[in-house]
């Protein structure tokens, strides 16, 4: 994937109106850095990967000019012949076509894969200028939409695009670091189980982030991620519960294996039932793996905030 650009580069948010034939254009795997990278510096640009046996890409093809010249500049087409220069498509992991992706500021935004009809066309461009900051946006709102796909793709379980989005984020300020983008690589290695890389990083984070919250939170998330490695096999754990609803160290147990299996939700659960049970169980563990879970989580996971509030509840009943 390509890099978004550096911090404190100078960006257009919008350009003046093009000629019709420098809107549209074919290109190539040469001509790509000029076409796309660089022109997608001041407007959006959209690049069809097509083919001239592809059915679906010939109805798709003209959709897509029509939209661009509606867009009347706010928006360029590049068009690339996959047979002819496969390049690019196979660096962009592209499996079938026609495939669309849009590019501002030199790095991929959005896209799509098969034949569209108009209106989902429109709605694609629509949101793509609204992204751009067509209207008045910013280098501010690129940065804080590529956070949120980095985070939804780490809670889809692509850690890969997750881990790749982060570290083009951080490459492209490399003085300034992102604590945001720090910790998702982090926690993209940690749903990965690599915890041995994970620990490296966070030894390793930079003094300027290192006490920001973003970062104190993944450090807690490591943490339970390395008790929750070391605890055993679900079944047994709740087998050995339900013969005894008051075995502490099993419900303990169990709640870890649970939050490695990812199973969030009832892993708090068990941890809520044991405090319930005995809440000074061994030096108030149970409260305590709490609060590790709490800070994992965020301080903002609607998981953190309703469980808290069933803590509470519990312990100032």
């Amino acid at each position: 994937m390509f890099s978004i650009p550096p911090a404190n580069k100078p960006v257009a948010a919008g350009a003046a109106p093009a000629a019709a034939g420098d809107l549209i254009k074919d290109s190539s795997d040469r001509a790509f850095m000029a076409d796309v990278i660089e022109a997608s510096q001041s407007v959006p640009v959209i690049v069809d990967f097509w083919a001239p046996w592809c059915g679906p890409c010939k109805q798709l093809g003209p959709i897509l000019e029509k939209t661009v010249l509606a867009a009347k500049g706010k928006v360029r087409l590049v068009k690339i012949d996959t047979d002819k220069d496969p390049m690019i498509a196979s660096q962009l992991r592209v499996q079938s076509i026609p495939a669309v992706y849009a590019f501002f500021q030199g790095r991929p935004v959005d896209g799509f894969m098969g034949a569209l009809p108009e209106s989902q066309v429109k709605a694609f461009v629509e949101k793509l200028l609204k992204l751009a900051g067509a209207a008045g946006g910013g280098e501010g709102d690129i940065l804080e939409e590529a956070l949120a796909q980095a985070k939804e793709a780490l809670e889809a379980g692509d850690t890969q695009t997750a881990s790749e989005i982060y570290g083009e984020i951080l490459q492209a300020d490399p003085e300034n670091l992102n604590p945001v983008a720090y910790a998702g690589l982090v926690r993209c290695l940690i749903v990965n189980d690599e915890l041995a890389r994970a620990k490296q990083m966070l030894d390793k984070v930079p003094e300027p982030i290192a006490k920001d919250k973003e970062i104190a939170a993944v450090r807690s998330a490591l943490e339970v991620a390395e008790q929750a490695a070391n605890a055993g096999p679900i079944p047994e754990l709740m087998e050995k519960v339900a013969h005894n609803q008051d075995d502490h160290e099993a419900r303990f147990d169990l709640a870890l294996a649970l939050f490695a299996a990812g199973k969030r939700e009832a892993a708090v659960d068990e941890l809520l039932e044991l405090v319930r049970r005995d809440r000074a169980w061994n030096d108030e563990a149970a409260r305590k793996q709490l609060v590790k879970f709490f800070e994992a989580f965020g301080p903002t996971d609607p998981l953190t905030v309703q469980s808290r509030r069933r803590l509470s509840s519990i312990l100032f009943r």
